[in-house]
């Protein structure tokens, strides 16, 4: 598997940028690892040239979501109220706020057929889930990933027939 490093900005508690974000804001908590290069441009620049998909681009850049969960997922590890997550929280987030980190990822470009992204290997997430585990919260529900983007529209049928080829061994 061939991998590269790619440094990031630890950023808790970003703005909101959706009304969906706006909406979740009382009861979740957001933590990301900015990564400021066009690592997501250079390789949907790829995938336009491979299979002929122009893809938008995430909508906070080039990044890794290192938590995105309900407050309720911390009062579910030990502590006895929202108020004792919200002071975990703010120690960890003071502790790890604006720090760089290295990320290690696979340049295997992964896909549903609706996004596009690139694997953090197992054997690399250490830290990025020792991070999650000083506030007592599991591997993520879609691991750990990048995206690069998702499909423009007029390119989603083709994004998914690409996807079924590579399911189905037809294209690597």
């Amino acid at each position: 598997m061939d991998t590269i490093k790619v440094t990031g900005v630890i950023e808790f508690d970003l703005k909101d940028k959706t009304k969906k974000h706006k909406n979740q804001a009382s009861w979740k908590k957001i933590a990301m690892i900015l990564i400021g290069d066009d690592l997501c441009s250079y390789y949907a620049w790829f995938i336009k040239k491979r299979y002929g998909i122009i893809l938008n681009k995430p909508l906070r850049g080039p990044h890794l979501s290192l938590v995105n969960d309900s407050m309720k997922d911390l009062t579910h590890n030990g502590l006895k109220s929202e108020n004792e997550a919200e002071m975990l929280w703010e120690s960890v987030k003071e502790k790890w706020h604006g720090k760089e980190i290295e990320i290690v990822l696979s340049v295997d470009v992964r896909t549903d057929g609706n996004h596009w992204w690139f694997d953090i290997p197992h054997n690399e997430m250490g830290q990025l889930q020792s991070i999650r585990d000083e506030l007592g919260l599991s591997i993520p529900f879609f691991g750990f990933h990048i995206s690069i983007g998702t499909p423009h529209p007029f390119y989603l049928e083709q994004s998914q027939y690409i996807h079924d080829c590579i399911k189905n061994c037809f294209i690597k």
